[in-house]
């Protein structure tokens, strides 16, 4: 570990990376990460699976702070010369290293194999989507050759180095500073407000305002919650960490542990149908086409189907589009408790914070006690059920702030060439509003600046904005932004548009198999 005199060329990283070592470029040097620390990165084993032979310094930069990043040093097996032409991280051909027994060995297993378009186009990119067809033996060097794509490494590389220079800009004015009294002081005298109001309302039996105020503390705290996740609050990876697991677990009977692993892969694949576990939301919802195909997700490690049942759904998805969001909440609840038994069952999701499980247990148990004895004072059953339903309603505005953000925007891969703000930019957008208002958007309204930034705290997003645009306007690169209403708008007609192409591209597959059976009967008869 750091022989950082030794020269590799791209060959020789190739080579190792098909023995099963796992690569990434990080300023010029070539970081090689254990298995033993991929099982226990905080961040969760996939983010580093999708840099791997990649240069991922601007990736790495925006998601550690100074301390991690040298540590990470001590990793270094080697370094490379010029501009890094990067190869295909063996998870987006569909190969993944995998124990295989009680001894810990790891072998590669293919997951699914990827669909290559006839032509290559920037709207359709030759590297798109993993299916079920799966391939026998280990990845060979073609798997880590990136297919055809129309970007210049030169060109992304320039972009790539403009973002360092504005990463520093962003250092220096201060901005990754919480401001605990100007920014947290409001938070917490609106939770407190909330909280005071719901146990009000309930003791006197006003149980639809209680449940409304309830609504009202969910809908807010995720908010902190969400920079708790990023490490964006006390900039302590611990401290942050427990005060996540009692708001999201004990107040709001989520896990903070789910959350933070399935949202850092959305962050660095941001709309990708295979990896992104954010879109992948059949049966309710499809914001590509590409999901009429069985794709499979190298998140869930399944298949997700586009059977009967979403066929139906879809055509309607824009219609239904409100009535699925606001009952989102009660899907958070499936995926967290989801992700909790998967790493009792499977160790490895949780040996790296087994503590912050072990305490996310214990806040849940508590949450679950307060919640059913408050459910049991509501007198009757009805009135318990309205409770519920209402408080959980009442927070999805949550939702639909979140997808406005991303559904609207490119699904397509444009391969492991494209620079991080590149990227970012352009499957994102921002949601304008008066800064009055930004509170009811909880800084998810500038998501741009937050996907560039992740760590840094919302309350100087707006501050950070304006850098951003300027950068972005330096480089030619579009910084996507529109008000509330139009957003909305924007994401119904979106999901219009695919529900109406999924429909053609579904009768001219059905067209194809007529055909096939007409020859059929011809072939016999003759």
């Amino acid at each position: 570990m750091g022989a950082t005199t030794v020269k590799l060329t791209r060959e020789q990283v190739a080579a190792r990376i098909l023995k099963g070592e796992h690569i990434v470029i990080y300023n010029q040097q070539a970081i090689r990460v254990p298995d033993s620390w991929l099982d226990i990165h905080p961040g969760g084993f996939l983010t580093i699976l999708h840099f791997i032979g990649r240069d991922a310094t601007d990736e790495i930069q925006a998601y550690h702070d100074d301390a991690t990043l040298r540590h990470l040093q001590k990793f270094a097996i080697g370094t490379v010369d010029g501009l890094w032409e990067p190869l295909q991280p063996p998870i987006m051909t569909g190969w993944r290293r995998r124990v295989v027994d009680a001894s810990g060995k790891r072998e590669w297993v293919n997951e699914g194999a990827t669909l290559i378009p006839k032509e290559h186009t920037e709207l359709a990119p030759s590297s798109q989507v993993l299916l079920v067809q799966k391939q026998q033996g280990g990845p060979a060097l073609p798997n880590l050759t990136p297919p055809p794509a129309s970007l210049s490494l030169k060109e992304e590389a320039k972009i790539s180095a403009a973002f360092k220079v504005l990463h520093q800009r962003v250092k220096d004015a201060g901005l990754y500073q919480t401001p605990f009294v100007t920014g947290y002081g409001p938070e917490v005298a609106r939770y407190l407000f909330c909280a005071g109001m719901s146990a009000y309302a309930y003791f006197n039996n006003y149980l639809f305002v209680s449940a409304v105020f309830l609504g009202m503390l969910w809908h807010q705290l995720v908010f902190t919650v969400h920079d708790l996740g990023h490490r964006g609050v006390t900039a302590n990876v611990l401290w942050d960490r427990i005060i996540a697991v009692f708001l999201a677990d004990f107040v709001g009977g989520l896990s903070i542990g789910w959350w933070i692993d399935s949202h850092n892969v959305h962050h660095l694949v941001p709309n990708h149908p295979s990896h992104d576990p954010d879109i992948q939301l059949l049966p309710f919802f499809a914001v590509t086409p590409d999901m009429i195909h069985s794709v499979w997700s190298s998140y869930y490690q399944r298949i997700i189907e586009f059977d009967a049942f979403s066929k139906v759904v879809i055509q309607v998805q824009h219609k239904m589009f409100y009535i699925v969001l606001a009952l989102a909440r009660f899907n958070l609840y499936v995926n967290s408790y989801g992700f909790l038994f998967r790493s009792i069952i499977d160790p490895a999701l949780s040996k790296g914070t087994r503590w912050s499980f072990r305490m996310e247990w214990i806040c849940l148990a508590g949450f679950w006690t307060w919640m059913i004895s408050l459910l049991y004072g509501c007198g009757s059953w009805k009135m318990a059920f309205m409770y519920v339903m209402v408080s959980n309603i009442v927070a999805s505005p949550l939702h639909v702030q979140i997808v406005l953000s991303h559904y609207s925007m490119s699904t397509a891969d444009m391969g492991p060439t494209e620079s991080f703000p590149k990227r970012q930019l352009r499957t994102t957008t921002d949601v304008s509003c008066p800064q009055a208002l930004q509170f009811l958007h909880g800084g998810l309204n500038l998501q741009v600046t937050h996907h560039l930034f992740p760590r840094l705290p919302r309350h100087n997003l707006r501050a950070a904005s304006a850098l951003v645009k300027e950068f972005a306007k330096e480089q030619g690169l579009t910084y996507n932004e529109f008000a509330f209403i139009e957003g909305n708008k924007d994401v119904v007609n979106h999901l219009r548009g695919v529900a109406e192409q999924i429909a053609i591209l579904g009768r001219v597959a059905e067209g194809e198999v007529q055909e096939a059976i007409e020859h059929s009967r011809k072939v016999k008869v003759l």
